[in-house]
């Protein structure tokens, strides 16, 4: 068996011109390998071809080219299980109004061919918060609620893959919260989760591994750690009194905050900060505060999709 959960290898989807638009090549040759018991992040700007592939992973769409190994299973080969194998929670709250929470659970159940006996809508009832919901009707729950009932539909064939596809798009810090709570006892059980948000403080707190798509290709692929320390660029921030020009060293820029502060922004490879506070004694600079900033996924994902 594979250490990875899912292993692309020269993945391609060209989308055919119709008479208002031509062709669109969606993924150009993605290699990609997602290890298995990860959390994952999916990132790239708005069409970059996240959107694509993973309704390919689920099934939903026809790649044009390449292979897809989900979870050990060839999708040409074993279709059925390489689908089974994976939920998707998605980003549209796609739920019949008329049923109830634990009536959705269990059709979704029935719809994947779990046996009645082996279903387990009220351990997932609990586990989403809305135990107490179960004979609502869908349409009478609050956004949140409607959110976290599309994870619990995700979940009710015991998948090995989780895809979320901006979970937390539009929801309030508290169930923010509770939705990462979940998904990190997910991930503890042995649960591989695949994650795309636009929120990339969540996918800097949250994963192992992050692929950056941009334009249909693979830019980059690394832990998060190793992604973040290939910026050299430092911002220290100073909070001063300041009475005189500041003659900033050589690669040193000065932004002016709207708090006051001072931020200047250098290469770690290049200058030292030490040179930054000579800068600030040479100009009888009152130093009250001294702050560093290290470079954040944001920084990353810019200069990689710029």
């Amino acid at each position: 068996m594979s250490e990875n959960a899912i292993e692309l290898r020269g993945l391609e989807k060209t989308y055919a011109a119709t008479k208002k638009m031509s062709a669109k090549k969606a993924l150009d040759g993605i290699n990609l390998d997602i290890p298995r018991g990860s959390i994952f992040g999916l990132l790239g700007p708005n069409g970059a071809g996240k959107s694509t592939l993973i309704n390919i992973l689920a099934g939903l769409v026809q790649k044009s080219s390449g292979t897809v190994n989900v979870w050990g299973f060839d999708q040409d080969k074993n279709p059925r299980q390489s689908r089974a194998a994976i939920g998707v929670m998605p980003q549209e709250l796609n739920l019949d109004p008329f049923f109830t929470p634990g009536a959705s659970l269990d059709m979704q159940a029935g719809l994947y061919g779990v046996p009645k006996r082996q279903r387990k809508t009220s351990e997932i009832l609990r586990l989403i918060g809305l135990e107490d919901k179960a004979n609502a009707y869908a349409r009478s729950l609050s956004g949140g609620m409607r959110r976290r009932l599309l994870l619990g539909k995700a979940l009710v064939h015991s998948p090995q893959i989780l895809v979320l596809d901006e979970p937390t798009a539009g929801v309030d810090i508290g169930l923010r919260q509770m939705l990462w709570d979940n998904i990190r006892q997910l991930n503890a059980d042995g649960m591989t989760v695949i994650l795309t948000t636009h929120y990339l403080e969540e996918a800097q707190e949250m994963c192992d591994r992050i692929a950056i798509i941009h334009e249909g290709k693979l830019r980059a692929l690394d832990t998060t750690a190793n992604l973040l320390s290939k910026l050299d660029t430092k911002t220290v921030v100073v909070q001063a009194q300041v009475s005189q020009k500041i003659s900033l060293p050589d690669g040193v820029t000065l932004d002016y905050r709207p708090d006051g502060s001072l931020a200047f922004s250098y290469r770690h490879s290049i200058t030292s900060p030490n040179l930054i506070l000579d800068a600030l004694r040479s100009a009888n600079a009152h130093i009250e505060d001294i702050q560093t900033e290290q470079p954040n996924l944001q920084d990353v994902f810019l200069e990689i999709t710029k």
